[in-house]
């Protein structure tokens, strides 16, 4: 069959959500320390998994936010120094004894350093602005356009994208295991399928010998089969071996080569597949399928184990959701790149907060001081406790920012439909990839088409964090004791 031409649309960039966040580490101060922190600084805790998101690229970029605005600050304190703290008593001193030139002088090294503070303000908010739509609209790669954070803490966040084990903290287990996948959609165990029968031989004459096989070689044959079965171009299969924080040390040296130090991201693959065949105390391995869609806006991700124990197979299914940014993220596209707009939103900008900025900054840069010295004794404080007590500490991580920076209030009809989709197409290619996969190995199917029927009637409302304890029949929230349909999404912490 032939294929019709059309013109091409416009379509998303796949770095959108990445360039997204680097242009909000430069307009939003709290948010480039918060991601400065997490990514670059010491910590014991792993890091969640931030799906969709180049975490090198953010990281430069929330360095050089920060770098930017502790130099203006450092500024600003010198000259609130100068121009407030010295100038405004001489001035009321001069006035008080009848010494005009003194406060004469006085208000004039004011209005200078204030003049001076402006300028500042001004020329910091202007760098932002510039890097923010430098990201946002370049050509070139988001981590092209800042400086570097050093090798080793780059070489770590690259080893992070291509994490095959999971720590998460202990608290988790009882809510949300699956630590940087964002809200729950749906958890359920599938109907079990006889795995024992061999099938009838075409040739006829009896039975076909059934082919040996184990979990791993079912969960490389969904992972290798599935995007193309599924019909999702773009797909990412992916074994992860999720381990409960406080049992990190149980896995040995390979995850964890320093008991004084954060676990890694990467372990060899025979323990990735130890946990598949059977799991270990407080790890278990699931076979990871994400799908992003357009733009990265939305993730949807599906979460397999096989429970292989003859004579029957049963899948382990978890269905999870992330959906787009918070509103915040969006303000570079209403940034003014030029003219007179441009020109007078700076002015204003400056004008309203050079006040606040300039007196306020001896007090920020203290406070930073504070909390990193708190951060440093607080990591100390439990690395004494490691080293000398043997304290059991959960590595565990909390979550991700990603899932940390989106809100359902952002998701829009198509996003949703999408979404929707994606999971039913996962569902439908895992049962065919299941179905062929015991065909290759001579098993006898019929088991497998009367479980078909009944996994087929679970559906997937993409909505928000909808725990299974809620959910009814036929797609039903229970609240109050009463089913209700669902409705509005709830809202992310």
């Amino acid at each position: 069959m032939a294929a019709r031409r059309l013109p091409v649309l416009a379509q998303y960039r796949d770095d959108a959500v990445t360039r997204l966040l680097c242009a909000g580490a430069h307009l939003d101060e709290g948010f480039a320390r918060e991601v400065d922190a997490e990514l670059t600084e010491d910590r014991l805790r792993a890091t969640g998994l931030s799906l969709g998101i180049d975490l090198v690229a953010l990281a430069r970029h929330a360095r050089a936010s920060v770098r930017r605005t502790d130099l203006r600050d450092r500024r600003l304190a010198g000259l609130c120094a100068a121009g407030v703290w010295a100038a405004v008593p001489a001035a009321l001193y001069g006035l008080v004894v009848g010494l005009p030139a003194l406060a004469l002088a006085a208000a004039a090294a004011f209005v200078l350093a204030w003049t001076a503070a402006w300028g500042l303000v001004r020329g910091a908010e202007d760098a932002a602005r510039r890097a923010a739509l430098g990201v946002e609209h370049g050509a070139q790669r988001p981590k092209d356009l800042a400086p570097g954070v050093g090798a080793e803490v780059e070489d770590r966040l690259l080893e992070q994208r291509r994490a095959n084990v999971v720590p998460y903290t202990a608290s988790a287990e009882r809510t949300n295991p699956f630590v940087g996948s964002g809200s729950k959609i749906k958890e359920m165990v599938w109907q079990p399928i006889d795995v024992s029968r061999p099938a009838d031989d075409p040739a006829g004459g009896g039975k076909l010998t059934i082919k040996p096989f184990d979990a791993v070689d079912l969960h490389s044959f969904i992972a290798r089969e599935m995007e193309h079965i599924a019909g999702l171009k773009g797909l990412r299969a992916r074994n992860r071996l999720y381990v409960i924080g406080d049992h990190v040390s149980y896995v040995g040296p390979d995850l964890l080569p320093d008991r004084l130090r954060r676990p890694r991201a990467q372990i060899p693959k025979q323990l990735v597949q130890a946990g598949v065949v059977q799991p270990g105390a407080g790890m278990r391995t699931y076979l990871s399928l994400e799908r992003a869609g357009e733009g990265g806006r939305v993730i949807v991700s599906m979460h397999l184990r096989a429970r292989l124990q003859h004579p029957s197979l049963t899948w382990e299914v978890a269905a999870y959701g992330i959906p787009p940014l918070q509103s915040r993220f969006y303000r570079v596209h209403q940034l003014p790149q030029d003219g007179w707009e441009r020109w007078w939103s700076l002015f204003t900008f400056a004008t309203a907060t050079t006040g606040s900025a300039l007196v306020g900054a001896p007090g920020r840069l203290s406070r930073r001081a504070s909390a990193r010295r708190a951060r440093a004794r607080g990591l100390e404080k439990w690395r004494r406790e490691i080293d000398r007590r043997h304290l059991r500490f959960d590595y565990g991580a909390v979550d991700s920012l990603r899932e940390r920076v989106a809100d359902w209030e952002q998701l829009g009809f198509s996003e949703r439909t999408d979404s929707q989709d994606f999971l039913q197409r996962l569902q439908q290619g895992v049962l065919i990839a299941t179905e062929r996969f015991l065909k290759d190995h001579n098993v006898d199917t019929s088991s497998y088409d009367q479980a078909q029927q009944v996994i087929n009637t679970h559906t997937y409302t993409f909505q928000g964090d909808i725990h299974s304890s809620n959910i009814g029949a036929h797609g039903t929230v229970n609240q109050a004791g009463q089913a209700q349909a669902l409705g509005k999404p709830a809202g992310q912490p």
